[in-house]
């Protein structure tokens, strides 16, 4: 059984650890090897103990967990767009351990992004997509995310990685539409 909670402090380390697997493992092809070989979950813990000690509340870090292991991650936030509303809010990541995909652990831990970000009175959702990651495209269309005509390229080693924007309202606004159903498939 999945289970999603708060991150602890102490969940840090395992965090890093399906971070950088799951980059490792999802960006291949889509980011410059060099940087992808380049990332080390001590490194990576290192900063997110930082992030982790200097945090505001202002982003909800989330864990999902099997049999008391860490198996996804997930943040949400404030939205960081130029064109954002104080009520936007931006699904800043979600992964899960590059073994655990197609299990159910995205899906458990987009459910709970999406209650907390209620619960944040967020109207709307944004994130971030490398354009060629197809099967997390897939997922997030499946969750009634759209792409919303931005995009962006991001500079990695001095490569271009094109990246599109996805939005999802979670409230009815008039006519443009109340939150989707969908149904998860791996």
């Amino acid at each position: 059984m999945i289970r999603v909670r708060p991150m602890r402090e102490e969940d840090i380390h395992d965090v890093s650890t399906v971070r950088v697997k799951g980059w490792q493992a999802a960006y291949r092809g889509m980011v410059p090897q060099d940087h992808l070989d380049a990332l080390t979950v001590a490194e990576d813990a290192r900063m997110r103990r930082d992030m982790f000690a200097r945090g505001a509340g202002s982003v909800l870090n989330l864990v999902a967990e099997e049999n008391g292991v860490v198996v996804g991650w997930a943040a949400l936030g404030p939205s960081r767009e130029e064109d954002r509303k104080p009520q936007d809010g931006e699904l800043l990541a979600l992964y899960a351990a590059p073994d655990r995909l197609g299990t159910g652990v995205g899906k458990a831990l987009m459910q709970q992004a999406l209650v907390a970000a209620q619960e944040r009175s967020f109207r709307k959702l944004v994130l971030w997509v490398i354009a060629a990651n197809k099967r997390a495209r897939r997922f997030y269309e499946l969750g009634g995310f759209v792409p919303d005509g931005r995009s962006a390229d991001w500079s990695v080693n001095g490569t271009a990685v094109p990246e599109v924007r996805y939005c999802k309202n979670l409230v009815g606004d008039g006519g443009t539409g109340a939150p989707h159903s969908a149904s998860y498939r791996s």
